[in-house]
């Protein structure tokens, strides 16, 4: 990605649609560091699982240490979670996904997850569910 980073994705500037599978990728791989890298330095990742969780942190977390932090702790707590493709719908500066959330801790679920894109990089990400 332009500005550096770390990862399989951080050299080249990505599409919109190019960072949800990225994002994808890493994710069902469980590779944090290239996960993180598609992130700019100070994005938001709101989540009802933040909010669970973390109560004090409204279902926010802010800048891309707390998202790295939050996103280890996932894959720590869940280690057979992956998501499911099911649509991703891309403009310039936003991306959402459409996937199945599958854990070992309860039932398949959908979820919608939108990226805002700023200079290559998710700047925010929201995630929706039932």
């Amino acid at each position: 990605m332009a500005g550096g980073g770390s990862g399989k994705y951080a050299r080249t500037m990505l599409t919109s649609h190019d960072i949800a599978v990225a994002w994808l990728d890493a994710f069902n791989r469980h590779d944090v560091p290239a996960l993180i890298a598609l992130y700019a330095e100070h994005a938001t990742h709101s989540s009802p699982k933040i909010r669970v969780l973390h109560p004090e942190t409204g279902g926010k977390v802010v800048g891309r240490e707390a998202i790295r932090a939050w996103w280890a702790g996932a894959v720590a707590r869940l280690p057979g979670l992956r998501y499911e493709a099911a649509t991703i719908t891309a403009q310039p500066d936003r991306v959402v996904i459409e996937y199945v959330r599958h854990a070992p801790d309860g039932p398949a679920m959908p979820i919608a997850e939108a990226f805002d894109i700023e200079d290559g990089r998710v700047v925010a990400s929201r995630v929706y569910h039932g």
